[in-house]
């Protein structure tokens, strides 16, 4: 028997929420500082990796391919800026709010997709060879992409401060 189309998106919709709530949970109190410190050889920062998020992932993906919403949309070409540092002047608030509201915007775009729903816009110019079908797909390469980054997090966590997002081994007696 085939599962309803809204449990199956409430289903990845759910798994999607948690991601994010666990990206924001690693960085919760993480000072100013601790946030714009970089502990990996690559450079990036948790608070650039939170920006990537907002604006590659969160904004890119629902706004920008699933609904083609112009504003995103245009940024859909080779060469376009990706977002792995924070501008000069961004403070870790703003950052911390411009990723809320783009998983506002994009749970607006979710509420009224279906899993079979084709995207609107397409960034040919960056994937000429690839493409995602549909909703379904486009939803589980970001749940996959964000569960991926907040592992990146935990490890800048646990290397930042020594905390970890379980809180410790669940195997401890």
């Amino acid at each position: 028997m085939r599962r309803p189309v809204k449990a199956e998106l409430a289903a990845l919709k759910g798994a999607l929420d948690q991601q994010r709530a666990h990206v924001l949970g690693i960085l919760d109190g993480l000072s100013e500082e601790e946030l714009r410190r970089p502990v990996l050889p690559s450079g990036w920062s948790c608070l650039g990796l939170l920006r990537h998020l907002t604006l590659d992932d969160e904004l890119f993906w629902f706004a920008g391919v699933i609904a083609g919403e112009p504003d995103v949309a245009e940024r859909l070409r080779a060469g376009a800026e990706t977002h792995w540092s924070v501008p000069e002047g961004m403070t870790a608030a703003e950052v911390f709010a411009d990723y809320r509201a783009a998983i506002a915007r994009a749970d607006a775009v979710l509420a009224t997709a279906t899993p079979e729903q084709e995207p609107a816009a397409w960034p040919v110019e960056i994937w000429p060879d690839w493409r995602l079908p549909d909703v379904r797909h486009i939803l589980l390469h970001v749940l996959i992409e964000i569960s991926c980054h907040s592992g990146h997090l935990d490890a800048a966590r646990e290397l930042i401060d020594g905390k970890t997002w379980l809180g410790g081994s669940p195997y401890a007696g």
